[in-house]
């Protein structure tokens, strides 16, 4: 999921906050969860009414019971809509059966009561969480909600049973005048003869109706409590303010990039073009047809001030630090000193050596900075080559225990092969387990693969599959969904898989064959 394609704020909230965003996400989608919640739950409804006609309250009850089947539904439309993905109604009743699979025994027994339905049903759907991890990630996550899931359900329970009574009650209004006077409550509840269950299966129905308008909105304020303690735990608020201001960052570095291109690319300005003269200006010759003309006027004040006492030019090509008049000698040695000073900056410069000292100062700095930093961010540094793919060093140390399983040589039978026969029809999970820890010995040891104690089965059989060796790549594929299964699904492997992964084995590490 890609937390800037939210359609809701991501930022953290208290716990009836979060209820109200689920309501409004609910009036959002309530079209589609609406008419999605019907086509699945109102089928079933009818099915039971018909199988159970002399036993409307039986009806109801299996089909009451039956609610945290069609919940996944609507928490399957949710997920995707939160993130600008909305299924189409036919997508999502094609994926409802899909749905089912996962703990649906547990969702209808044990699970069924539990206060906390609405809060939990993300981490079992959506998560796919079972056994103690399931637990566990639980009890983390129901630290703060776990009350105001419960109070969600309290509420929900009342809001829905007043709503139900209230259409009853609205249908016994409804009646005929004739009707409603000839019977009797306590005799339609009580009564021997099935007169009256018509009327019970339209309550039944009623109820069903409730459900269609109700349920959505409930599922969508559990799902809206699970989402901001999400927010709270993981940061989602902060990692989104990160990724919108990279987004601003990168989009005004382009801009820069575009602008600057831009003025390089732009052609220089033509040069001025002299201003014709006016002739009407002040430069422009008047009294033409006098004796004294003005420019001859301009040239003969010129020439006066141009003598003394008007003209005293003097031309200084010394410096002068605020020598006074009379300190004239005292100001000469200085100029001297200062102009010798200057030649022998201008030798310098002119010989290079100072130019080359600059540089060389310059590029000692610039390669301290950049080891400097490389030192600072070197955590960071060694986790981005990770990312890359990069070659990085290999662990000094081998571990001799993944997945619980001793992987040393030491451990090891000197013929696996012949081993794993001999266990396998009595005892397949020791044999199974043998064969596995072998093939995690000899990735670790002789292939030098970089196994790490927190690898997973899927990084392991990623990394082999990096060696480019597909024979191996498949042998480990099947040995590791073999054994997957038995130890965790419980699920025995086929007889014939002994011969195959013990062939395998032999013709993958032949230097194990008995003489």
């Amino acid at each position: 999921m890609r937390l800037t394609d939210a359609s809701v704020a991501i930022r953290p909230r208290n716990a009836w906050e979060a209820i109200d965003l689920g309501v409004l996400l609910a009036l959002r989608h309530r079209g589609l969860l609406m008419t999605s919640w019907a086509a699945i739950s109102l089928p079933v409804f009818a099915l039971l009414s018909l199988l159970l006609w002399e036993r409307p309250s039986w009806a109801l009850l299996l089909f009451w019971l039956l609610k945290p089947a069609f919940e996944r539904l609507p928490l399957y439309i949710l997920s995707r809509a939160l993130f600008g993905e909305v299924p189409s109604l036919g997508g999502s009743l094609r994926a409802w059966p899909r749905l089912l699979r996962p703990q649906l025994l547990a969702s209808l027994t044990w699970r069924r009561f539990s206060p906390t339905r609405s809060f939990e049903l993300p981490v079992q759907q959506l998560e796919g969480l079972t056994g103690e991890a399931h637990r566990q990630r639980l009890a983390v996550l129901g630290r703060r909600n776990s009350g105001s899931a419960t109070w969600l359900t309290v509420i929900g329970m009342h809001l829905e049973l007043a709503l139900w009574l209230g259409l009853v009650g609205l249908l016994y209004l409804l009646l005929p005048q004739g009707v409603s006077l000839e019977w009797d409550w306590e005799q339609l509840i009580f009564a021997e003869q099935h007169d009256g269950l018509w009327l019970e299966h339209l309550s039944n129905l009623l109820y069903a109706l409730v459900l269609v308008f109700w349920e959505p909105i409930y599922v969508a304020c559990g799902f809206s409590l699970y989402l901001n303690r999400r927010t709270q735990l993981e940061a989602w608020d902060i990692e989104l303010a990160f990724r919108r201001l990279r987004q601003r960052l990168t989009g005004a570095a382009y801009a820069l990039l575009l602008g600057a291109a831009l003025l390089l690319a732009q052609p220089a300005p033509p040069a001025w073009a002299e201003a014709p003269v006016d002739p009407q200006g002040p430069l422009a010759e008047r009294l033409l047809q006098q004796p004294l003309t003005s420019k001859a006027a301009h040239d003969a004040i010129q020439q006066l001030l141009d003598q003394p006492p008007f003209e005293n030019r003097k031309t200084v090509t010394r410096w002068r630090f605020g020598a006074d008049a009379g300190d004239e000698a005292a100001a000469d040695q200085g100029d001297a000193a200062l102009v010798r000073w200057l030649e022998w900056l201008l030798e310098l410069f002119n010989g290079g050596y100072l130019v080359q000292a600059l540089e060389i100062l310059l590029w000692a700095t610039l390669v301290s900075l950049l080891v400097l930093l490389i030192w600072r961010y070197r955590d960071w540094l060694q986790t981005f080559a990770g990312r890359l793919g990069l070659p990085q060093r290999r662990p000094t140390t081998a571990p001799s225990v993944l997945f619980g399983l001793e992987v040393s040589p030491e451990s090891l039978p000197e013929d696996v092969a012949g081993s794993v026969e001999r266990l396998w029809d009595e005892h397949p999970r020791e044999a199974l387990g043998l064969l596995y820890r072998a093939l995690l010995s000899r990735l670790l040891h002789d292939l030098r693969l970089p196994l790490k104690a927190s690898h997973t089965e899927g990084e392991v059989l990623a990394l082999v599959a990096g060696l480019a060796q597909d024979e191996l790549h498949r042998f480990s594929r099947t040995l590791t969904t073999c054994w997957q299964d038995l130890a965790y699904g419980h699920r025995r492997p086929p007889a014939e898989m002994k011969t195959e992964l013990c062939t395998a084995w032999r013709r993958l590490f032949p230097a194990e064959l008995p003489a």
